[in-house]
């Protein structure tokens, strides 16, 4: 092991910080326009058709969720920062046909062309290449609060923006944001010395039959589906109601930036009772149910700004939650071996929930009426309550990454068969063409001393 393994290399330190900011930038581009869109688009030719402005919100989505983890296999055969190049050109040119439109349907086929330009994969293939397998996870974790924090920044700017420059130029300006990004990817984020399959972050066609037969799997891809579906039909009828309410769409950060920063605060207990005591399905359901309570909230105290605030903040504290420990499930979970087809068919169902969620809501709003939008969320949470109801608690367990020379078969069989035997450990899986051992630990009484005694030095 190299002597300075328990510190990221300032080569690890650019290229995590640079990629989650490029994966961040990405993000906002498809956040910002959220608070706004619906209410902008109604001025449109075409947008008086709610389905269609539905369907604009998130066409991004479909793509996204169709291409996202074949752009994964393709950085894999062409190379990483080629496939984000190809990825970020597309969004910023899906940006600047939705910045130009005049109409709903140039609006949708910008959206398409965005949700085209799916990095995601890619991103996360490069994040392994330029770390080392016992700094992975915080690599991986630095992206992840990225994401958060450009969602609750994405809120509270993009009314402010629309106001300055209004909605052509909120897409506008993130292409010229993807642009800017390309020049990152180059100047900044270091060249991989060798691309090649990992098996914890990257799908396989190999292990999809695998995942997708895998019921608790399932129950958690139908989860996200549904966050995300709702999460996309909230924004759908939430700026009407504000607007209704007396607050005028470049307002609404006034609104939305206390929920978010409270929202902040009060997810932090329960993801702490989650991991460290191993509550993760208590924890889980309940936010699920405290989503519904805050969907019925909306619904019956939309007459009143105050009251929206607070439905809001119960929305999206429970939102948080879901969204930090659904990955953290799918992880303890998933085969180590499949993990990676899992997050990739995890995120896959995140983006297709969004186009659905959209849709819906817009043709539910043309055809039933705003609180039909309410209706439908509060259906699909309850749904998910009793799909989830039937899932085994997760293991109290984490992930552990270690790095190891490049050794043939033999050797790592044999070294796999010793660490299984070491006290806490649960499942193991030794990569040696990757130069990687994963294994899966108990929370409690797990013996890194002597997994470390184990491992092969290199010198």
């Amino acid at each position: 092991m190299q002597d300075n393994k328990d510190s990221m290399t300032p080569v690890e330190r650019r290229a995590s910080i640079g990629l989650a900011g490029i994966y961040g930038l990405r993000m906002l581009g498809l956040f910002i326009i959220l608070p706004i869109f619906a209410i902008y688009a109604q001025q449109l030719p075409g947008g008086e058709s709610q389905t269609l402005v539905g369907i604009a919100l998130g066409a991004y989505g479909l793509t996204q969720a169709i291409l996202q983890i074949p752009a994964g296999w393709l950085s894999d055969r062409f190379g990483r920062k080629p496939v984000i190049y190809a990825g970020l050109i597309l969004f910023a040119v899906g940006s600047f046909v939705a910045g130009s439109a005049d109409n709903i349907y140039w609006i949708i086929a910008g959206r398409v062309i965005q949700g085209a330009g799916a990095i995601n994969a890619a991103v996360m293939a490069l994040t392994a290449d330029l770390t080392r397998e016992e700094h992975r996870t915080k690599a991986m974790a630095m992206i992840g609060i990225t994401i958060g924090i450009t969602f609750s920044i994405s809120l509270v700017l993009s009314p402010l923006l629309y106001q300055i420059i209004g909605v052509p130029g909120i897409f506008k300006l993130i292409g010229m944001l993807a642009l800017l990004a390309m020049a990152v990817v180059a100047l900044v984020i270091p060249q991989p010395a060798i691309t090649r399959f990992h098996s914890d972050t990257e799908a396989t066609t190999k292990k999809l039959g695998e995942v997708l037969r895998n019921k608790d799997l399932l129950r958690l891809d139908f989860g996200i589906f549904s966050l995300h579906a709702i999460l996309m039909s909230v924004f759908m009828q939430v700026p009407f109601i504000l607007r209704q309410d007396g607050l005028e769409a470049s307002q609404h950060w006034q609104v939305y930036l206390p929920v978010m920063l409270v929202a902040f605060a009060l997810m932090v207990p329960p993801i702490i009772v989650a991991e460290k005591k191993a509550r993760m399905k208590e924890v889980f359901m309940g936010a699920v149910a405290l989503a519904a309570l805050a969907q019925l909230s909306l619904m019956l105290l939309q007459h009143s700004v105050w009251g929206v605030a607070l439905a809001l903040l119960v929305f999206f504290t429970s939102f948080n939650v879901l969204e930090a420990t659904l990955p953290s499930m799918i992880s303890k979970i998933a085969p180590l071996d499949a993990k990676g087809t899992a997050m990739g068919v995890y995120s896959s169902v995140q983006f297709l929930g969004a186009f659905f969620g959209a849709a819906a809501g817009g043709l539910l709003m043309q055809h039933f009426g705003g609180n039909a939008v309410f209706v439908f969320a509060i259906g699909l949470l309850l749904l998910w309550l009793l799909v989830a109801s039937t899932m085994q608690p997760p293991a109290a367990v984490r992930t552990r990454l270690y790095h190891l020379p490049e050794m043939d078969g033999g050797n790592s069989l044999t070294l796999r068969r010793r660490l299984a035997q070491v006290r806490g450990v649960r499942e193991v899986m030794v990569v040696g063409a990757e130069g990687m051992a994963c294994l899966k630990v108990d929370m409690q009484g797990f013996d890194e001393e002597a997994v470390e005694r184990l491992l092969p030095k290199e010198y």
